[in-house]
């Protein structure tokens, strides 16, 4: 199963960015992510918040990232060797898990970036209040796969799971 491991602070950090006490729209991020050696362990190298200047789109249901942007997560990315894991954030009280517009824009999204990024995983997590969910494209494009947990030192974060279902 696939992990993805991320510093306390690192965390904090970016779960603080994406829900902000003072907006409720939704916010974006990405990490870059490398493949330990002989498994299906990612580490985060590095991150890029985004901010008000990077989308073109931002409401408290929807966002939608600048074409500049785009292309800064790809070159870093490319830079790094990694995979990008894009977040985003519901800011509502309910359990996390993709809408059907997020569920659309991964359909396009993901396998476009796949071949940006010669076919290095992709992964998308989604952060509400108190959970989040996330999915992980490991060898394929169009089908994802659960992400075990989000490893913060001795800590095992584990995703709602609700996203799974449907991608056939």
């Amino acid at each position: 199963m696939t992990t993805l491991h991320i510093s306390s602070g690192s965390l904090r950090s970016l779960f603080d960015h994406l829900l902000p006490t003072d907006d409720d729209r939704e916010q974006a991020a990405f990490l870059f992510a490398t493949r330990d050696e002989g498994s299906d362990a990612f580490t985060a190298i590095d991150a890029m918040l985004i901010g008000p200047s990077d989308l073109a789109e931002q409401h408290d249901d929807y966002l939608e990232l600048t074409d500049e942007a785009r292309i800064r997560v790809i070159k870093r990315a490319h830079a790094l060797g990694a995979s990008v894991v894009e977040l985003h954030s519901h800011p509502f009280p309910l359990p996390a898990a993709f809408s059907m517009a997020d569920r659309s824009g991964l359909r396009e999204t993901v396998p476009h970036m796949w071949w940006r990024l010669r076919g290095r995983p992709y992964f998308a997590v989604v952060v509400a209040p108190a959970s989040f969910d996330a999915l992980v494209w490991l060898d394929n494009p169009e089908l994802p796969q659960p992400l075990e947990a989000i490893v913060c030192g001795d800590e095992r974060l584990t995703p709602t799971n609700l996203s799974l279902g449907g991608w056939r």
